[in-house]
């Protein structure tokens, strides 16, 4: 099978290896998220062969990114393996491979190593940065989708704290040390505040040259409170949490520009920045093929109640591309991963019973409350009509997250980071590995 790989056999082949006695219908899944990943591990033993297709060789834990952007935790602690997965599944595969397009008629999935035939195809393919249509942002702007983009902030802001050393005056040193998120929702709002710990702490303390209190953290968004999603309660607690650790928050402004130096809003007003982080929306990631059952406008895929996309037969769609219309949920499931994980399990089950002959059951999705942490001890979560704050919201997101990460290593490597850092109130990973430089056009980012 190696051989088979590296000599660029046909994928077919390679497949038909892996399942040399298995006599089945095919799965093919596209993207190892929350969807995929949960969806193969529900078909391991099942009667069906699954192959899951990927960009990158590991899942990764999107909701601790922020931390691997700001110095508190290593890549690998929240990235796993999809083949430490797989190996013990004796019905499923994995191929590092980018889909680039479907084919419904022929039934195969096209990409960057050739063609994948399927009898069943599930998309799982995610989501990503949402410009809104302005080039003249994602050239600039700096995203947090990937590990390789939270190293890149990672870099960034450390270059700019030694850049600003050599700064010829107050004006550059403020330009380098003036931080701009874009969007209030949980990833900006956490990023800031983690942010703004750094400020107070390592700042403060290793850059004792600086005068501190010329870093800026803005928080900018275009509604009129953080966290909109979030009940009032939990977002005028964030507000205070984040003004508390010296975040700026700036209401119904627009950005509509940034050249690298200079930001630009609606209002005509500017701001020097050589940092803008793009946290205020994000797309699901189309693949060329089905447009049929597409929502162009909502970059995502009609799905009907079972996950299948509307006019295409034996194709699924899970998660943030999924766009389905059920109940309340008129403008379709919030793209999170346990909406993600519910789809993914009830398809599982769906499949199966399609396998026995037997009627599949319509998704309901279980919405089970938001959670977003500020900095130390200071966090908000909404449980249904349970709204609470402080440091046991704090504690519940913490024990929340590290139960999720895949992977017991995984969970042993961030408790004992998040231990150091508690208590030495140190972001221990400071390192500039790969120096962060700037792109000079938007980059958009591979489908899956």
């Amino acid at each position: 099978v190696i051989r088979a790989d590296l000599c660029g056999a046909t994928m077919s082949t390679a497949v038909r290896i892996a399942y040399d006695d298995l006599d089945l219908p095919l799965v093919v899944v596209v993207g190892g998220g929350f969807a995929g990943l949960e969806l193969i591990q529900q078909l391991d033993g099942k009667p069906y062969k699954v192959l899951l297709l990927d960009k990158q060789n590991h899942h990764c834990f999107h909701p601790l990114l922020y931390q691997v952007a700001t110095a508190s935790l290593s890549a690998d602690s929240i990235a796993h393996p999809f083949r430490r997965t797989v190996a013990p599944m004796r019905n499923v595969a994995f191929r590092m491979a980018c889909a680039t397009a479907v084919d419904p008629v022929r039934k195969v999935v096209i990409t960057d190593h050739g063609e994948f035939p399927y009898d069943i195809l599930v998309l799982a393919t995610g989501s990503r940065t949402n410009f809104f249509g302005n080039s003249a942002i994602g050239s600039g702007a700096m995203r947090l989708k990937s590990i390789s983009q939270a190293l890149d902030i990672r870099s960034d802001f450390l270059q700019d704290f030694e850049a600003a050393l050599y700064a010829q005056d107050e004006t550059d040193q403020r330009r380098c040390l003036n931080f701009t998120i874009v969007g209030a929702g949980p990833t900006g709002v956490e990023l800031a505040g983690a942010l703004a710990e750094i400020k107070n702490t390592v700042l403060k303390r290793e850059y004792r040259e600086l005068h501190s209190d010329r870093m800026r953290i803005w928080l900018v968004d275009s509604n009129d409170r953080v966290l909109a999603h979030f009940s009032e309660q939990s977002s005028a607690n964030a507000l205070r949490y984040l003004r508390e650790l010296g975040v700026e928050v700036r209401f119904r402004a627009r950005v509509t520009g940034f050249d690298g130096r200079m930001i630009t809003f609606q209002d005509g007003s500017t701001m020097e920045s050589n940092t803008l982080i793009w946290a205020a929306g994000v797309k699901g990631r189309l693949i060329p093929g089905l447009e049929a059952g597409a929502d162009i406008a909502a970059s995502r895929y009609r799905v009907d109640r079972f996950n299948q996309i509307e006019g295409v037969p034996d194709v699924f769609a899970l998660g943030d591309v999924a766009l389905m219309r059920e109940g309340s949920w008129e403008r379709g499931h919030p793209q999170v991963a346990p909406a993600a994980v519910q789809q993914a399990r009830t398809l599982a089950e769906n499949l199966v019973r399609r396998a026995k002959g037997r009627p599949m059951r319509p998704f309901t999705y279980r919405d089970k409350g938001s959670m977003a942490t500020i900095g130390r001890y200071k966090a908000v979560v909404d449980l249904g009509r349970f709204h609470f704050g402080g440091i046991v919201a704090w504690l519940t997101w913490m024990f929340v997250h590290l139960m999720a990460l895949v992977g017991f290593r995984n969970r042993v490597v961030v408790l004992f980071n998040w231990a150091w850092k508690y208590l030495s109130w140190k972001n221990t990973i400071r390192l500039i590995i790969r120096p962060y430089v700037p792109k000079k056009a938007p980059v958009e980012d591979p489908i899956a």
